[in-house]
């Protein structure tokens, strides 16, 4: 929000805040969802039972945030550990399963469904921005910070490519399940992979959305204009936690009378972190010098192409847009830029246009 504002303006700054607020009050009912197909595949049930279990997930997920429970780095790490070592066992152990056929034809719906399946997928990529605010964590951030970035990139491409290659060769056409891990894990240790994956999906989902929900909480006080004490972590406030239930009561009511699909509910918040995305690399290109500025004219490209796919979805970035750019007039507060920005970079008080990040 800090990065965008210093280059393109405080409006745009405002608007790339409110972005990914929205995105993650839509967002987080979805990612319960998705954790519920997995109780579902052990329990039993439909539509309606995996929206019943979602919104217990959902509840729990509520409790745990206006409780004040943060994961610690340990908890981090364990949740990390344990999200790594299902997808081993299941990649490693179905292993014996694949086959090569599944690959043919390699573009069964043709080449244009890349797209369609890329802009879907997108949502399991969200979660780089969160490392943002942690750059004053490190003494040498310049230095310290690409490197573990790029052994976290080449460790999650690694693990990701690994799990699709996985399930093409081993399901196939029964790749077409809302539960493929599960099918993968059942193939790699038997009937208890349905469980393993079920108590997984329950400890991962919450562990996951109580962290991104919990660091919202901050950019949410800051955006409204009442930001915590320093070195304090905020609870979320009632108002955003109610927003986030409500968003799940509709979500999810929908998806239980069988009136949209995962699909189309994962392309709401995919289009709204995708428009912060844009919105950052933009900034990047005007505001960076060197490797960095070159590096993020392709990056906004291809963050315009996967936009492209998002289609009706695509209303919702816009409708937060001009409602953020519309309340902001004008009205953004200097503290909000300095999250990003350091004051001593800022050769004087003039407006925040004349404040750049450094290089």
């Amino acid at each position: 929000m800090g990065y965008v504002a210093a280059a393109l303006g405080p409006r745009a700054g405002r608007v790339a805040g409110w972005s990914f607020l929205a995105g993650v009050v839509g967002g987080a009912p979805i990612v319960c969802l998705i954790g519920a197909s997995y109780v579902t595949g052990l329990t039993g049930g439909g539509y309606l039972a995996r929206a019943t279990t979602a919104a217990m997930l959902l509840l729990t997920l509520l409790a745990l945030a206006a409780g004040g429970l943060r994961a610690s780095t340990g908890a981090q790490l364990i949740l990390v550990s344990l999200l790594i070592g299902v997808v081993i066992v299941a990649v490693a152990g179905s292993a014996g399963s694949a086959r090569a056929v599944n690959w043919t034809p390699f573009v069964p719906h043709g080449w244009l469904s890349i797209g369609h399946a890329a802009t879907t997928l997108m949502l399991s990529f969200v979660g780089w921005e969160a490392v943002a605010p942690l750059t004053t964590r490190f003494a040498n951030p310049s230095r310290q910070l690409p490197r573990v970035v790029a052994i976290a990139l080449a460790a999650t491409s690694a693990l990701y490519l690994s799990l699709a290659i996985a399930t093409i060769s081993v399901l196939g056409p029964g790749a077409a399940t809302t539960v493929p891990l599960a099918d993968l894990l059942r193939r790699a240790i038997g009937p208890a992979g349905t469980a393993t994956a079920a108590a997984a999906a329950v400890v991962l989902t919450l562990g996951a959305t109580n962290a991104y929900v919990t660091g919202a909480a901050t950019m949410a006080q800051q955006l409204t204009g009442s930001p915590s004490a320093a070195g304090q972590h905020p609870r979320p406030s009632a108002r955003f936690l109610a927003a986030i239930a409500a968003a799940g009561l509709i979500l999810m009511t929908l998806y239980g009378l069988r009136l949209v699909g995962t699909a189309s509910l994962v392309a709401v918040p995919t289009a709204l972190f995708l428009s912060v995305y844009l919105a950052s690399m933009i900034a990047a290109a005007r505001a960076l010098r060197g490797p960095a500025r070159v590096a993020a004219v392709p990056a906004a490209f291809a963050v315009i192409v996967m936009l492209a796919y998002c289609g009706w979805a695509l209303v919702v970035p816009a409708v937060v847009a001009l409602a953020a750019g519309w309340r902001g007039g004008g009205q953004y507060r200097r503290r909000h830029l300095e999250l990003a920005v350091p004051a001593a970079q800022c050769a004087d008080r003039t407006p925040h246009r004349e404040c750049r990040p450094a290089a």
